[in-house]
């Protein structure tokens, strides 16, 4: 009999991770604790859409009910929007009772740097005050504080940088024609390859301290300009020019992220869970996505589109 029925059959006896959003960053951690014989349950706005991984337990949320009988641990990568969080809205109340009950062994939420705002290009860390300078920021420390409303329950709050990973990197652009090194004196982003962010979150399940909250980022804040033309390089493209920021026609949404700079640390994942980065910064982390990818057969077209 196959170990994924055996786990289905004998479910009772595991840990149970319930993963509310099936999205980039929890198919990475579902991944390892499926391999630690956990059984995982997903949930996915469009199952025709989903993409499981074997013995994943998928569900259509909203529509199905999302079962937390028998779960020791939840993840929500849900995120807001102008009306609250959606998890909040319709699962707070059980919530509150399973936690009162103290059924769950750790519940984290992936949140984002953007609750720190604009810090000028300084430096902040988990004890820098929120202070959301966009729409969205504010969203995610509204929603960061509903969960931390709720009483007994084991929270972790994860406020991640920009995620990148295989099919989540610069090079489709790059191939495409269609990358543009837009430049902003100053601005640096923070970033984080997915499997790092499956690292920390297993760091935390092995670790539980209800109530921490972790910067997730690796440890070189960059300008986006210097990771376009790493990638470039990596795929031996030509450099795409250099665009100025007053000059680039972004979009509302687009020029909202260049509105915020800071320098996002991450010592305490480092000191408190123990965890090592296997892609400390963009450039190791871009020649695994590389490879992933596996983009060493590519062939620049002969009339690339312009840059």
């Amino acid at each position: 009999m196959p170990g994924g029925s055996l786990r289905r059959i004998y479910w009772g006896m595991t840990k149970t991770l319930l993963c509310i959003g099936y999205g980039y960053s929890a198919r990475a951690l579902a991944r390892r604790m499926l391999a630690r014989g956990w059984r995982v349950i997903g949930t996915t706005r469009d199952l025709g859409e989903a993409q499981p991984d074997e013995d994943v337990e998928l569900l259509q949320w909203p529509g199905a009910n999302v079962p937390l009988e028998g779960v020791t641990h939840v993840l929500s990568s849900v995120g807001p929007n102008e009306g609250g969080d959606p998890v909040m809205e319709a699962l707070r109340e059980e919530l509150v009772a399973r936690a009162a009950s103290g059924q769950f062994d750790w519940v984290g939420y992936l949140s984002t740097t953007a609750v720190y705002g604009d810090q000028g290009g300084a430096w902040v860390d988990e004890d820098t005050p929120v202070a959301p300078s966009s729409r969205r920021g504010n969203w995610r420390a509204q929603a960061e504080a509903a969960w931390q409303a709720i009483p007994d329950l084991p929270l972790h709050i994860f406020r991640l940088a920009g995620i990148y990973g295989p099919g989540r990197g610069p090079f489709a652009k790059l191939m495409a024609g269609k990358a543009r090194r837009i430049v902003k004196p100053g601005q640096v982003f923070s970033r984080i390859h997915v499997e790092d962010i499956a690292t920390i979150l297993e760091a935390s399940i092995d670790r539980p301290n209800p109530g921490a909250i972790y910067n997730v980022c690796d440890d070189e804040p960059a300008p986006p300009q210097d990771v376009l033309g790493y990638g470039a390089e990596l795929l031996g493209l030509p450099v795409p020019a250099e665009v100025p920021f007053d000059e680039a026609g972004m979009t509302p949404m687009a020029r909202s992220f260049y509105g915020e700079n800071k320098r996002v640390r991450n010592t305490r994942i480092k000191e408190e869970l123990g965890v090592t980065l296997a892609y400390p910064d963009y450039r190791t982390g871009l020649r695994a996505v590389k490879m992933a990818e596996d983009l060493e057969s590519y062939t620049p077209p002969a009339d690339p589109p312009a840059l």
